[in-house]
């Protein structure tokens, strides 16, 4: 009935023409046709008129089960194309090769070929080392027994050259916090990170969908907090690099653990630290196109905070914050009686540690066992740039820009006074000085 509504419609100028042709998805000149025929033969005449009616191009039901015949009895090995020669050479039977080729697979004489992929282009490397970098865990047995162990791996795109490579449990948000900080503390600040979509990178509101980076993942706001560009990989043939990196290091690292006699999770990442990253990096980092580096020397001095998970909560009114089932109570500071129904950010550091603050004051640090840690007063200059951490057990700091002088106080005049000199005193003095001499004038 919509197409007969849409009609009426336009017929009643509640709507254009044009615009019923847009509702039903048809072309003016389609819709002129569904006009006149509705004009003529009424509702009938929206009916596909060639419903009914044999197709010109309908092969005939004998001819077709001669074709099947004679390709299952004596063409079985041939191709289709081959096939489809001869029925035409030899048999005098003129069919189109897609009809052939439709046919014999619909009966299931001839498998179905898998869609061919996409053509893919080999992504030329960056000029320059820090330009961008690739980050990615593996899952193996990487022990050649039943245990399966994650490697994160992060190697520079110019180079191929590793710049760090562990053995963990699992990869999540904290190893892989772990590893960024390490290079960026060695390296230095890089300008990209390519990755796949794993959870702890981006989110993804459907599964094999776009990333959003509108809602950025823990991974995701650290990288933003120092301005490194965040890039997903939508398949494993775009990380085509790292891909092969992994089955090289699949290929070599179990051996060389056996040969070493090494079990132990702990060996093993000492193993890669000591000796096997820079034998790697030998072997298989190639130079940069260009000379001089990407990397900028990272000023920040928080990495502690911006490489730890980050949760907003509100202050309950016994001055207690809580996250699933850990509690933390906060302690009176100097500057707020009580920070009740107060937001505040809770940082879960890579250590285990947990610090609370209050805008940029530090108004609590816990250790991993949930106990308060004493908060060390910072003996930097207290102006502008200054440390804004305050607590409970903080000492006042005061500086000096000079030694003060040393005079005792029998070697002191009489008449020095003892407190600085205000400018009431001053101009006191100086009256009483004039009236002194008007008397004795």
């Amino acid at each position: 009935m919509k197409v007969q509504d849409v009609i009426l419609k336009a017929m009643a100028k509640k709507i254009t023409w044009i615009a019923a042709a847009e509702i039903i998805g048809v072309s003016d000149r389609t819709m002129r046709r569904m006009k006149d025929r509705y004009e003529e033969f009424g509702y009938d005449g929206l009916f596909d008129q060639r419903r009914g009616k044999r197709s010109v191009h309908r092969v005939p039901v004998k001819t077709a089960e001669r074709v099947l015949a004679l390709f299952r009895e004596k063409y079985f090995d041939f191709s289709v194309l081959h096939f489809h020669e001869k029925l035409r050479k030899e048999h005098g039977i003129e069919l189109s090769y897609s009809w052939v080729k439709q046919a014999l697979q619909g009966a299931g004489l001839v498998a179905k070929r898998s869609k061919r992929g996409k053509h893919r282009r080999r992504r030329p490397r960056r000029p320059l080392p820090g330009m961008m970098l690739h980050i990615d865990g593996s899952k193996h047995r990487w022990f050649q027994d039943d245990r399966y162990y994650d490697l994160i791996v992060i190697m520079d795109d110019a180079t191929s050259e590793i710049y760090y490579a562990q053995l963990v449990e699992e990869e999540s948000t904290a190893t892989v916090m772990q590893g960024l900080r390490e290079v960026i503390e060695s390296k230095g600040l890089f300008c990209a990170l390519y990755s796949d979509r794993g959870s702890h990178f981006f989110y993804t509101p459907t599964a094999g969908g776009k990333v959003d980076k509108s809602r950025p993942t823990q991974v995701g706001r650290a990288m933003q907090e120092l301005a490194i560009q965040t890039i997903a990989a939508y398949s494993p043939e775009a990380r085509g690099r790292s891909e092969r990196n992994f089955g090289t290091w699949q290929n070599r690292l179990p051996q060389e653990l056996r040969v070493g006699g090494i079990r132990t999770l702990e060996d093993a990442n000492r193993f890669l630290r000591e000796h096997y990253i820079a034998e790697f990096n030998a072997k298989f980092s190639v130079p940069a196109e260009e000379r001089g580096t990407a990397f900028r020397p990272c000023g920040r001095r928080e990495l502690d905070y911006i490489f730890s998970v980050q949760t907003e909560r509100v202050v309950g009114k016994d001055n207690t914050v809580a996250i699933g089932d850990r509690w933390w109570q906060i302690e009176k500071s100097r500057w707020r009686y009580s920070l009740a129904k107060q937001t505040v950010t809770i940082y879960q550091h890579l250590d285990g540690n947990v610090s609370i603050r209050f805008g940029p004051h530090l108004v609590g640090r816990y250790g991993s066992d949930g106990k308060p840690l004493q908060v060390e007063a910072k003996a930097g200059r207290g102006g502008k740039g200054g440390s804004m951490e305050a607590g409970e057990n903080q000492k006042q700091v005061f500086t000096v820009s000079h030694t003060p002088l040393e005079i005792s106080q029998k070697a002191r005049d009489s008449h020095f006074p003892t407190a600085p000199t205000t400018a009431a005193s001053v101009s006191g003095k100086a009256k009483a000085k004039t009236k002194t001499r008007k008397v004795a004038a």
